[in-house]
C-alpha cells in the first residue's frame, strides 16, 4: 500500500517556524520528485515548493521564498518543509504528494499521483 503522511503541523504565532515531514511507506521515495502544496479555505490549492528526487534541486512559489526551505532525507524516506517567519497568510492545509519525474518545475497538480492526508498549520497571535 503506497502511502504518504504529513506531520508537524499545527498552531505557530506570527514570525516563528515550524518543520514539517511527509513520510512515505511502500515506496522508495528517492525515485520521486516531491512537491508541497497548501490550501487555504475558499481558495484554490497551490503548489508552494518542490524538490528533485536527488534533492539537488528546488522550486519555490514567490509567496514563501526566502521563508520556506525544502529539504529530503532519502534515506528516511522523508521530504521536509521548514517554514520559517511564518505570516497568518500561510494558514492552510499543507499537503505534499509524488510525481512519478525525477524533476519537478511548473507541472500541473493532476500529474503528482500520490497524496498524503494534509496537516493543518494556523498561524495565529
Amino acid at each position: 500500500q503506497l502511502q504518504l503522511v504529513e506531520s508537524g503541523g499545527g498552531l505557530v504565532q506570527p514570525g516563528g517556524s515550524l518543520r514539517l515531514s511527509c513520510a512515505a511507506s511502500g515506496f522508495t521515495l528517492g525515485y520521486y520528485a516531491i512537491g508541497w502544496f497548501r490550501q487555504a479555505p475558499g481558495k484554490e490549492r497551490e503548489k508552494v515548493s518542490c524538490i528533485s528526487s536527488s534533492g539537488g534541486h528546488t522550486k519555490y512559489a514567490d509567496s514563501v521564498k526566502g521563508r520556506f526551505t525544502i529539504s529530503r532525507d532519502n534515506a528516511k524516506n522523508t521530504v521536509y518543509l521548514q517554514m520559517n517567519s511564518v505570516k497568518p497568510e500561510d494558514t492552510a492545509v499543507y499537503y505534499c504528494a509524488a510525481l512519478p519525474w525525477a524533476f519537478c518545475g511548473s507541472e500541473t497538480e493532476s500529474l503528482y499521483h500520490y497524496w498524503g492526508q494534509g496537516t493543518q498549520v494556523a498561524v495565529s497571535s
